[in-house]
């Protein structure tokens, strides 16, 4: 069996920045197995997936060791391969995923993910958390992943994580996030559970921090960065109970993998 592969790279105007993804559209379904172990051999933070439903597609996204719920870079992927190399036509591309339904429109060459609000909620900062990352924030906060406020960019960029440490949490993941001079606010996310020590930028991610720095910032509009290796810029609107995450994406490479029966 052979299947077309594209790697992408999302929140990225040039090649090798933001976060590269591997999109793999199918037909129908493979063995949850079998997309798991192509996720391990890809060894990138996702592989993503997806089959044409009656009214869009139904998506799923694989780490290199487990299935995640949501995922925005590789959404966004998805659909820059739909849009700019599949000739979707359609105006909004309809994702069906284990997070509800996701949706993408494209704005000339700048994608954007409607994807639901995650507001956390304040917590005691766990002592994993501050050995973990070397560095105890000033604020703690929890969702699908605990957020980690420190005071400014500089406290962010200078962590050093101990992933055995952040392993033990009991969460997704960690998002380290502070205020910026540059941007509204940086972020970094470490999630080692999942075979991702630090993810170069996280989609999913925002729609916990948005809540928290709009409540903070008082606009509903914000510029952020995930100040990674690699490094990525989104541009986010919190609108109700919705967040937009907005991003650009670059092809870099096409290919096609054999899978033996």
């Amino acid at each position: 069996m052979k299947l077309d592969i594209y790697q992408i790279d999302a929140f990225a105007e040039n090649q090798f920045e933001g976060n590269p993804a591997a999109v793999i559209p199918l037909v129908k379904w493979l063995p949850e197995a079998t997309m798991q172990a192509i996720a391990e051999e890809n060894n990138l933070s996702e592989t993503v997936f997806f089959v044409p439903t009656g009214n869009g597609f139904h998506i799923r996204w694989f780490t290199p060791v487990k299935e995640v719920e949501l995922c925005g870079h590789a959404t966004l992927a998805s659909a820059y391969v739909l849009f700019n190399i599949l000739g979707c036509k359609e105006e909004v591309l309809s994702f069906e995923s284990l997070s509800g339904e996701l949706l993408v429109t494209k704005n000339d060459n700048l994608l954007t993910l409607d994807f639901p609000a995650q507001p956390p909620e304040i917590c005691s900062t766990p002592a994993l958390l501050s050995s973990g990352l070397g560095k105890t924030p000033i604020e703690c906060l929890k969702h699908d992943d605990y957020v980690a406020i420190f005071a400014n960019e500089e406290d962010v960029l200078g962590l050093t994580p101990n992933n055995e440490v952040l392993m033990q949490l009991n969460l997704r993941g960690v998002i380290a996030t502070a205020p910026s001079s540059e941007f509204d606010f940086v972020a970094r996310f470490f999630a080692p559970k999942f075979g991702i020590p630090e993810d170069p930028v996280t989609g999913s991610a925002y729609t916990q921090l948005m809540p928290y720095w709009v409540g903070k910032l008082e606009k509903s509009k914000l510029h952020a960065k995930q100040v990674s290796n690699r490094g990525g810029k989104l541009f986010c609107e919190l609108k109700g109970d919705r967040v937009l995450i907005s991003g650009n994406a670059v092809t870099y490479m096409e290919g096609r993998i054999e899978i033996n029966n």
